[in-house]
């Protein structure tokens, strides 16, 4: 019994330090990457959410970036594409500490 409570605390342990590790990376690396540009960043999240074929003819990078920020920032269940779209711009104005 005793080492069965071991092992859960120990895994507990670790995957409540995976996941702060990742929190901590979306905040300090990963968000500060859409600074330069978050209007595009934002209007390629539309895109791909709305659109049939987001991207067709165009270059793929910006798209594969805007991915990211999809899963980096998911939608909320029942949240409609303007209010995620505008928490979406908050969350970037927030990491980059400048208002959009």
């Amino acid at each position: 019994m005793r080492r069965i409570l071991v092992v859960f605390f120990l895994t507990a342990a670790v995957m409540l330090f995976i996941f702060n590790s990742a929190d901590w990376y979306a905040k300090n690396a990963a968000l500060p990457r859409y600074c330069e540009n978050p209007t595009q960043a934002v209007e390629i999240v539309k895109e791909i959410l709305t659109s049939e074929a987001p991207g067709e003819g165009k270059k793929r990078r910006p798209y594969i970036v805007a991915a990211k920020l999809i899963f980096l920032v998911p939608q909320a269940q029942g949240e409609t594409m303007p209010q995620y779209l505008n928490r979406l711009r908050d969350r970037i104005s927030q990491s980059c500490g400048v208002a959009y």
